[in-house]
């Protein structure tokens, strides 16, 4: 049983299928950080001054009664919360990662088109008398002088 996993994990698939997973996880932390510290702040900036990290309803109040003045206040008070900010800042890594994913993918089928693309048409023939190769369009073999017959 053991041969056996080994090469369902040595297959190039599963290979292949581990190191996206890995490097999948990778990209997107790098894209939640780039929404969370680069893009949010300049937003919330123009928004006046708005942290949608902290942008949150309280649905009931915890042990120390609210206003809270930030989410973590909130959740250390117990409060129960509704964090839609965070939400938001989700939304916009994930569209983030799918415009990525996107990119790729258009990128990868573009080579696959190119590699299958169609032979282009060919510019010589043979002559049928004498076998030697001459230009498609030739109505006379200059090497026997034969005459040819039309091609369509």
């Amino acid at each position: 049983m053991l041969k056996e996993f080994k090469e369902f994990a040595m297959r190039g698939n599963v290979v292949d299928m581990a190191v996206g997973v890995i490097i999948g996880g990778a990209f997107g932390t790098i894209a939640k950080s780039l929404v969370a510290d680069v893009l949010m702040p300049p937003i919330g900036l123009l928004l006046g001054g708005v942290d949608f990290s902290n942008l949150f309803v309280t649905l009931k109040d915890g042990a120390a009664p609210g206003p809270y003045h930030a989410l973590a206040d909130a959740q250390a008070a117990g409060a129960v919360t509704v964090n839609y900010g965070v939400f938001l800042n989700s939304v916009i890594s994930f569209l983030i990662v799918a415009f990525a994913v996107f990119i790729v993918i258009k990128a990868i089928n573009q080579m696959k088109r190119q590699e299958e693309a169609p032979p282009a048409k060919p510019t010589t023939k043979e002559c049928t008398f004498c076998q030697m190769t001459i230009p498609i369009t030739a109505t006379r073999c200059g090497h026997c002088t034969s005459e040819l017959a039309k091609s369509a």
